[in-house]
């Protein structure tokens, strides 16, 4: 695969992301423009994704709500992260944050309503899963091309941190 544009620079890639907009998704709004941990930077812009409307009007956004919102945005997160993707030259390149915005919503999802505290824990217990990539993550992550694979691997990590939540609960 053969970039259609330099992606050295962060303007590069705010440009590349406002050329089409399955990139604008794929990075996450642009969150995934962060020259710091972008998954990081992504992963708390979905948790704020969620938190806000949600804090806001929850007679709207239900869990109802949110489990189609995942559904759908699984479903065109594949689209768009393939299509970004192919478009950049790396099939999973880093600014492409997506997969963790979805795959947080998730885990916020069955965490609802949770406070403050249990929602930080969360966010740290699967941006550890997100970047250690335990077995069988690590695996799907290699193994998985194309948008698929993108977002299936944080969807396990975001498994990975519901059961250790569960497991907490129970004991």
């Amino acid at each position: 695969m053969r970039p259609t544009v330099s992606l050295k620079s962060t303007a590069a890639l705010a440009q590349f992301m406002l050329a089409h907009p399955a990139h604008w998704l794929a990075q996450g709004f642009g969150s995934g423009l962060s020259p710091v941990m972008p998954g990081t930077a992504g992963t708390l812009m979905g948790w704020a994704l969620f938190a806000v409307p949600t804090g806001l009007w929850p007679a709207v956004f239900t869990p109802l709500f949110w489990a189609i919102a995942i559904l759908a945005g699984f479903i065109i997160g594949i689209w768009a992260c393939d299509r970004t993707g192919r478009d950049m030259g790396v099939a999973d390149h880093g600014s492409m944050v997506w997969d963790e915005i979805i795959a947080f919503w998730l885990v916020l999802l069955f965490l609802m309503p949770g406070d403050l505290a249990t929602q930080c824990a969360a966010f740290l217990c699967f941006r550890f899963f997100d970047m250690v990539k335990p077995p069988p993550i690590r695996y799907f992550d290699r193994q998985i091309k194309g948008g698929f694979g993108v977002m299936w691997d944080d969807i396990v990590a975001a498994f990975y941190t519901l059961l250790l939540f569960s497991l907490w609960r129970a004991s």
